[in-house]
C-alpha cells in the first residue's frame, strides 16, 4: 500500500520512511503543501500522513482543500501542539486522526492500520484466498499453514492481489501501486517479483497457476469456486449422461440382437439380422399377411 508523507523536517522524513518501508509500505514523500497536493492530484495514495506546520501551503488548508475536492483516502496529522483545541481544528479540517510530535514509532504504525482499514471498509485484519493467508499485523504470509518468506516486494505484491481479489493489474498499475514514482523500474521487474512469488507459493504446496496470467491485460489471483457448486454441477451432468444412454438403449432383446448382428460381415450375422427384422415387422402388423415381404 501507498502512503504520501507531507513533511519538510528532513529528520522526521527518515524516521517515517524507515518505519513506514519496515511495514512493507510503499513511502512518497513530498516537503511542503503544493507539492503534496500535486502529487494527490497525480497518484493515488492509500494514506496521507500530513504535518501541519508547513511551507507554501500549511497542512490544515491543505486538508481542507482535499475534502472539498472529495478526496476521502484517510489522513493522519502530525502536530507539535497537544492542546484539544488544536486537535479539534485538525479534526473538523477533515482529518481522520492526529499523532502528537514527538512520537512512538510503535503507536504509529497501529494508527496507520487502523486508519487502512478504517478507509477500506471491506478490507479484513486477516487477508485469506483460499489455503492463503495474509497477516498484516505481523506481516506473516503462510499457505496451509506453512509460512511463506517473501521479499518487500513480493509481500507488497501479494497483499495487492488479496485486497483486490477480483481485480486484473496491469504491469503498469502494479508499478503505481508499488514503487514510488521517483525510482519505478520498468515492468521486466514486476515479472520478475510475480516470478518468484509463483515459485514460492508452488514449493508450499499451492498451485503453479495461484497468480494467473490474464494474456493481454495483466495479473489476478485465480477465481475460487464454491465447492457445492461444483458437485451440483457434476451430478447434473451425470444425470443428464444416464438419461441420454436410456434413450439409445435398446429396450427389446430383440433390438439388441438386430444391433449387434449389424455390426457382424458373415452369414451367421445377416441371418441374425433377418430373423430380428421379420420378428419387429410382425409385432408391428399384428401378423397380418398383407404385410411387406423382407
Amino acid at each position: 500500500m501507498k502512503i504520501l508523507v507531507v513533511e519538510d523536517d528532513k529528520f522526521i522524513i527518515q524516521a517515517l520512511t524507515a518505519v513506514l518501508n519496515s511495514q512493507n509500505y510503499v513511502v512518497e514523500v513530498a516537503m511542503d503543501g503544493e507539492a503534496g497536493w500535486n502529487l494527490i492530484e497525480t497518484f493515488n495514495y492509500d494514506l496521507i500522513i500530513l504535518d501541519v506546520m508547513l511551507p507554501k501551503l500549511d497542512g490544515i488548508s491543505l486538508c481542507r482543500r482535499l475534502r472539498a475536492n472529495d478526496w476521502r483516502m484517510p489522513i493522519l496529522l502530525l502536530t507539535g501542539c497537544d492542546r484539544s483545541h488544536d486537535k479539534a481544528i485538525g479534526l473538523d479540517a477533515g482529518a481522520d486522526d492526529y499523532v502528537v510530535k514527538p512520537f512512538d514509532t510503535e503507536e504509529l504504525v497501529a494508527r496507520v492500520r487502523a486508519l487502512l482499514r478504517r478507509g477500506n471498509t471491506i478490507s479484513k485484519p486477516i487477508l485469506e484466498w483460499g489455503k492463503l493467508r495474509l497477516d498484516p499485523s505481523s506481516c506473516e504470509v503462510t499457505y496451509n499453514t506453512k509460512i511463506l518468506t517473501l521479499t518487500p516486494k513480493e509481500y507488497a505484491l501479494l497483499e495487492l492481489f488479496l485486497r483486490n481479489n477480483r481485480q486484473v493489474f496491469s504491469c503498469g498499475m502494479i508499478l503505481e501501486h508499488l514503487w514510488s514514482y521517483g525510482d519505478a523500474p520498468g515492468e521486466e521487474a514486476v515479472r520478475t517479483h510475480i516470478k518468484g512469488l509463483r515459485q514460492k507459493l508452488k514449493a508450499a504446496g499451492a498451485s503453479g497457476n495461484l497468480i494467473e496470467t490474464v494474456y493481454g491485460i495483466g495479473y489476478r489471483l485465480q477465481p475460487q469456486f464454491d465447492s457445492d457448486d461444483k458437485g451440483d454441477k457434476v451430478t447434473r451432468k451425470q444425470g443428464d449422461k444416464e438419461r441420454l444412454q436410456s434413450k439409445i438403449t435398446p429396450r427389446t432383446s430383440t433390438e439388441r440382437q438386430l444391433l449387434q448382428a449389424d455390426g457382424t460381415s458373415n452369414s451367421n450375422g445377416r441371418a441374425t439380422q433377418r430373423s430380428a427384422l421379420e420378428t419387429l415387422s410382425a409385432a408391428a402388423y399384428g401378423g397380418n399377411p398383407l404385410a411387406p415381404s423382407l
